[in-house]
């Protein structure tokens, strides 16, 4: 891997991981077209792309920074309460975040080495996550009312999309892409439901950067250390731009091009499988 290269991956991971549009899946196709996704050492890329996460979380916190400190401070003030009837609205989001943070915790925890191989890196799996998401999306967009604001969520509304956040441990899903679409399909309004979206991958993706960091060896850094310190750093900044546009476009536009992009792409790789381009 070079410099370039590696602002390629960074731009990549930031620009995908709140686009829905998966940034595993760009990334992929991306490290399969450059040849640098190693079958025999797929944990390697795994731990790269993991640790270039950090990146995109550190754009998020930053993003929703009096968002993050104001729910910390008002759950230690009212942990204290004896009833929930009188935590605070930011105490309430605080825990509504904790727990749907817990499906996929759990199953990032005893699904490790599937997440680790190259299920991950398939491309056929990643073309039909791709094509399946969309599909979701669009009767999502459909169906949905868009009523809700994220005021009104409840604990029942957490724990669905944190389910639906599970999913996103497919490849080609999208964290933002599941979680944005089950939102919709519970009538929260296209802002809201990317807005805690966003606050909902904090706690997974640090928890995943920081797990990829205990667990990392050697072989990890056989695409350098600079070279994923730079990526890291140009996932954090294109990651912070794509918040804010994101959010911005879906206070007045549907979700509707991200459909028309993830049926494109899908169709695209298709193609490329189809004529040897790419391996599976």
């Amino acid at each position: 891997m070079n410099f370039f290269y590696a602002v390629l991956l960074g731009l990549i991971q930031g620009l995908t991981e709140f686009i829905p549009i998966s940034s595993t899946a760009h990334l992929t196709l991306t490290g399969k077209l450059l040849g640098l996704i190693d079958e025999q050492n797929a944990r390697a890329w795994t731990a790269f792309i993991a640790v270039m996460q950090l990146g995109t979380l550190a754009a998020v916190i930053v993003y929703f920074f009096k968002d993050v400190v104001g729910m910390g401070i008002a759950l230690i003030r009212d942990v204290r309460s004896n009833s929930m009837k009188s935590y605070s609205r930011e105490s309430r989001l605080a825990i509504y975040i904790i727990a749907g943070t817990i499906p996929v915790g759990l199953v990032g925890i005893f699904a490790s080495d599937i997440l680790h191989g190259m299920f991950t890196k398939n491309t056929l799996v990643i073309t039909i996550s791709l094509v399946a998401l969309a599909a979701l999306l669009w009767l999502a967009e459909k169906g949905a009312k868009h009523g809700r604001s994220i005021d009104e969520i409840t604990l029942g509304d957490a724990l669905l999309i944190g389910v639906a956040q599970v999913l996103a441990l497919i490849p080609g899903s999208s964290r933002s892409g599941t979680t944005i679409t089950a939102g919709l399909f519970l009538n929260f309004t296209r802002y809201s439901a990317a807005r805690f979206s966003f606050l909902l991958s904090i706690p997974a993706v640090m928890a995943s950067g920081l797990y990829e960091l205990t667990m990392i060896d050697q072989s990890a850094f056989q695409f350098g250390v600079l070279n994923l310190f730079v990526a890291t750093v140009v996932s954090a900044i294109s990651g912070y731009a794509a918040i804010a546009w994101l959010l911005r476009f879906l206070q007045k536009n549907t979700t509707m091009v991200f459909v028309w992009y993830r049926f494109s792409l899908g169709l695209v790789i298709t193609l490329m499988l189809l004529f040897g381009i790419i391996q599976p």
